[in-house]
């Protein structure tokens, strides 16, 4: 899943019992969704995801924390769309009774997002990676009270379908944070660039869409209430223009 560090120039628990995973699926079905890329391409891709992205976690820091705090508190099971190298555990993950499912469709990001957890404080049997997308998520219906997605929307490849998964899995009254790059305004030089640069953009990053309008489909998912906030982020040039929020099932 797709993350700053490789954006194009340069590429630099809850007290119910767990979710049941359905370990049975068969792999074609991830692999006709993501087909596998070059063993050296998801290590290099992995690479860069923890050592490329300081300067933009830096910078979106603030609203991260303001979103995630909704997940402090109390035992939660939280499932992680395109965990990656696993920045985002930190903001949520050292309350001891929080339980969190992280899904990538990239092999090589587990032994970063395990390190993430237990930097994070996150205990060995309260952390499972899942080699999986978003499309097709091997959870049960209404297992999670959290879904948690920063820059994923951006590069799976049916978001309307991974939303739809998002719902399924939540609990009613359950809650999914987000943080995305979403296309520049119609009419402005940004988007006239981000549309030039579209296809090498989604070829070097892993499927990384630049014209994505990520807030109006959260915003028509079915959720029962969404809040949503804009902001640039700029260090992220090209993908300057955000939006983050909480949406409610």
């Amino acid at each position: 899943m797709e993350e700053i560090g490789t954006s194009f120039l340069p590429i630099p628990p809850s007290t119910a019992s767990p979710p049941h995973l359905d370990e049975d699926d068969p792999k074609d079905v991830l692999n006709s969704i993501h087909p596998p890329r070059p063993d050296w391409y998801e290590e290099l891709f992995a690479f860069v995801m923890a050592k490329g992205s300081k300067a933009y976690e830096a910078q979106v820091a603030g609203f991260k924390s303001q979103i995630f705090t909704n997940l402090r508190g109390k035992d939660k099971t939280v499932l992680e769309l395109g965990i990656g190298t696993g920045p985002n555990l930190k903001y949520y993950a050292s309350d001891n009774g929080v339980r969190v499912f992280g899904i990538d469709p990239n092999r090589k990001m587990e032994k970063y997002a395990q390190a993430a957890a237990a930097a994070a404080g996150l205990p060995p049997e309260n952390f499972k990676f899942i080699h999986a997308v978003g499309e097709v998520l091997p959870l049960s219906d209404a297992s999670v009270d959290a879904v948690v997605g920063t820059l994923v929307l951006c590069s799976v490849k049916d978001i309307n379908m991974t939303l739809k998964e998002v719902m399924r899995v939540l609990k009613p009254g359950g809650l999914f944070l987000f943080v995305e790059h979403v296309a520049a305004k119609d009419g402005t030089i940004l988007r006239f660039a981000q549309g030039i640069l579209d296809p090498l953009q989604q070829t070097v990053s892993d499927g990384c869409h630049l014209t994505r309008k990520t807030g109006k489909c959260i915003s028509e998912a079915g959720f029962s209430a969404v809040d949503i906030n804009t902001a640039f982020v700029s260090v992220a040039c090209i993908l300057g223009p955000h939006v983050y929020g909480i949406a409610f099932k």
